[in-house]
């Protein structure tokens, strides 16, 4: 006698609204939800793990940012404790006998405002999709990171990081790519951080562990999906 098939799981996929994605671990917070500065941009999943104050992110891990420019991080980031990222705010006059900021003081100091406009700007610092920041990591501003970038524990990222390269060290350089060209190319292509959740859920496995070829095959895009 014939067996029954299985009746069929339903993908459901993870909530992105939630604050914290593990009920039992405050320390884990989802970003989209959290932010509220309109300066900075979240994709939905990527996550900050903090046990002192993941919520306070904004606040003590976007450093010096009075604007204009923005932080903008892609989906499905992993940003480990302690990660910072600071933006051109922290510039001062490097051409005159002293680097304070008097004006920022106060007083009369404050009269002379005009000797903080003009400081160098290297615009927007944009990270990638599916990146991993290593624990007390530092961004400098401006910078971008590519798609599926490791960035080592202990980094400071002073320029940009290609896509799916590993960098560490101080400053960061490039220690290897996860994939080849051609590879890297093809899953550019793939995309998969724009995958529908539900069609994400069903392939968790081939994300987590599968080649390129077998993702391929998984795109919702494939003949048979």
């Amino acid at each position: 006698m014939p067996v029954p098939d299985e009746p069929a799981v339903q993908a459901v996929p993870a909530d992105p609204t939630v604050l914290h994605p593990m009920p039992d671990q405050p320390r884990v917070v989802l970003l989209k939800p959290l932010v509220t500065s309109p300066l900075i941009e979240v994709g939905e999943y990527s996550y900050y793990d903090d046990p002192d104050d993941a919520t306070a992110f904004e606040t003590r891990n976007v450093l010096y940012h009075y604007g204009p420019e923005r932080l903008v991080i892609g989906k499905f980031c992993a940003i480990g404790t302690g990660v910072r990222f600071l933006m051109n705010g922290a510039n001062h006059r490097m051409d005159g006998p002293s680097t304070f900021p008097f004006p920022t003081m106060g007083g009369s100091w404050a009269a002379h405002f005009d000797l903080l406009t003009g400081l160098p700007d290297r615009g927007d610092t944009v990270v990638g999709n599916d990146v991993w920041f290593g624990h007390g990591t530092t961004v400098m501003p401006g910078v971008r990171i590519g798609h599926g970038a490791i960035v080592a524990s202990g980094s400071v990222v002073t320029k940009d990081v290609p896509d799916y390269g590993v960098v560490g060290g101080n400053p960061a350089r490039l220690l290897r790519t996860r994939y080849s060209d051609e590879d890297v190319a093809r899953l550019l292509a793939l995309a998969w951080w724009d995958w529908p959740a539900d069609h994400l859920t069903r392939h968790v496995r081939t994300l987590m562990s599968g080649s390129v070829d077998e993702l391929e095959k998984a795109a919702p895009t494939a003949p048979g999906r």
